[in-house]
């Protein structure tokens, strides 16, 4: 069965968004390969992180994720830190990875924009994260088109070192998903639903009360008009809670339209926030009752064992092959 990645980096709030567009298929993908997924605490450092904070949400990121749906037994979970190999592979990747290379990634560019005095691990992070797909042999890595550059790079890294070395790593492939659903704020529905975003009524937080979910939605902006239909470029507020109300029920966009299609905009959105806030409490249910449990731990300590076992072998390989050993 062919591998596949993904990591998350435990910065910010779990959204809404991200729950919609990206976990639900996750979920799917775990059915049809042999899954891993991980906590990208490192790559959170490349910026500072309020230590005691970036705890917290490393542990509430894996026990959301799997009261979410991502299943223990279908996925190998664990968090990057705890697996020393991956940064050492790291650096032997960037001996053989360039400059140029590193600096082009579109988010260096930006980032090192907004930070000055940005710090090294900005510049290599790229490489790290090629580092956390090439340990693996990862086939594929499901990413949004800014992150494509990303896997491209492992890809150039993993050939250069094939061919230099010898056959050491599978080339790995971007698994885009072209018909991702975005979830838009709830207060600027042209925008994307950000866990960066600063304005919080915009915004769903997979943590937030049932009150506060049925407030912000009954707040949300809509339009002038009173018909409920699904037409993103017109009414971009009405498609927005009509995707997120499709999402939350698995009904289809046109059935939900003909139930409203006489009821206008206020009985529209008490029910969009009903079925998201009753949603989003059942995942919460199972949220609390990981969060602080024992399996929760077992899940992090069986996934980081297989992940090391697997990264040693590499790291191993990679040092015999690039002559770095005792004799």
């Amino acid at each position: 069965m062919k591998k596949i990645l993904t990591g998350l980096k435990p910065t910010g709030e779990i959204t809404l968004g991200n729950y919609i567009g990206a976990i639900k298929q996750m979920v799917e993908l775990q059915d049809k390969y042999d899954s891993y997924l991980f906590v990208a605490d490192l790559h959170a450092l490349t910026v500072y992180q309020e230590p005691k904070l970036l705890k917290e949400r490393i542990k509430k990121f894996v026990a959301m994720y799997i009261a979410c749906g991502i299943n223990p037994l279908k996925n190998t979970i664990y968090i990057q830190s705890e697996n020393e190999y991956i940064p050492a592979i790291s650096y032997l990747l960037e001996c053989t990875t360039y400059y140029g290379e590193a600096s082009r990634m579109i988010q260096f560019k930006e980032k090192s924009k907004e930070h000055k005095n940005f710090s090294l691990g900005l510049l290599t992070y790229p490489v790290l994260m090629a580092a956390d797909i090439l340990y693996l042999d990862a086939d594929y890595v499901p990413v949004g088109i800014d992150q494509k550059q990303h896997v491209e790079l492992a890809r150039n890294i993993a050939l250069r070192f094939n061919n230099k070395y010898g056959e050491t790593f599978v080339l790995p492939e971007p698994l885009l998903n072209k018909d991702a659903i975005k979830i838009k704020d709830l207060k600027e529905p042209t925008k994307k639903m950000s866990k960066s975003e600063e304005n919080p009524q915009g915004v769903i937080s997979m943590f937030d009360t049932p009150e506060d979910i049925y407030k912000k939605i009954m707040k949300a902006t809509t339009d002038s008009d009173s018909i409920v239909k699904y037409d993103p470029d017109k009414k971009p507020g009405i498609s927005n809670l009509l995707t997120i109300a499709s999402n939350m029920t698995n009904r289809e966009i046109s059935e939900i339209e003909e139930e409203f299609k006489n009821l206008g905009y206020g009985e529209f959105k008490k029910y969009v926030a009903e079925v998201t806030s009753k949603k989003v409490s059942e995942i919460q249910e199972k949220y609390n009752e990981l969060i602080n449990s024992q399996e929760l731990e077992e899940i992090l300590d069986s996934g980081i064992k297989k992940s090391r076992e697997l990264a040693k072998i590499k790291y191993n390989d990679m040092k015999q092959k690039l002559g770095v050993t005792r004799f």
